[in-house]
């Protein structure tokens, strides 16, 4: 069965004709080519899908692209500012403070500290490691991920 969605990303609105069964993930990768939003375990356990949804981060591969119809989304994509090349300053201190490896988790790990840091501008190291608890890192051990967002919050 195929439905009409309607919705913003990215600051750009979208409208498509979707298989209802289509995941936001999907949608998000498959029709609009953001693939910085990566498909990781699809039962919304590791974070790999994180975007930010209407104001509230959100796995992706949890939603269904058709109830996300008429919301506001935001991938990794969306994070530069629009038509700016240069990363964006908490992209910057990942990268500064080697905060990914092998970078499947980072899309989402850094949508995440970027909606933490606007509800909580300077975290202390249990809040942040409470907020990014819902993104799997195999690599880092988390300590060079807690310190980029540290850094990135001016501590």
């Amino acid at each position: 069965m195929k439905t009409t969605v309607h919705l913003t990303v990215n600051s750009t609105p979208y409208q498509a004709e979707i298989d209802t069964r289509t995941l936001l993930v999907d949608f998000l990768r498959d029709h609009l080519n953001l693939t910085g939003t990566h498909i990781g375990c699809l039962t919304g356990n590791c974070g790999a899908c994180t975007v930010i949804m209407d104001g509230l981060t959100v796995k992706s591969c949890t939603v269904l692209a058709a109830d996300a119809e008429g919301s506001n989304v935001m991938t990794i994509e969306g994070l530069p500012p629009q038509g700016e090349e240069k990363l964006h300053p908490l992209q910057q201190s990942f990268v500064d403070h080697h905060a990914l490896q092998c970078g499947y988790c980072t899309p989402g790990m850094v949508l995440s500290a970027y909606k933490l840091l606007q509800e909580h501008p300077n975290p202390d190291e249990t809040t942040i490691r409470h907020n990014i608890a819902g993104n799997l890192c195999r690599c880092t051990g988390y300590q060079p991920i807690v310190e980029a967002i540290q850094a990135a919050a001016g501590k």
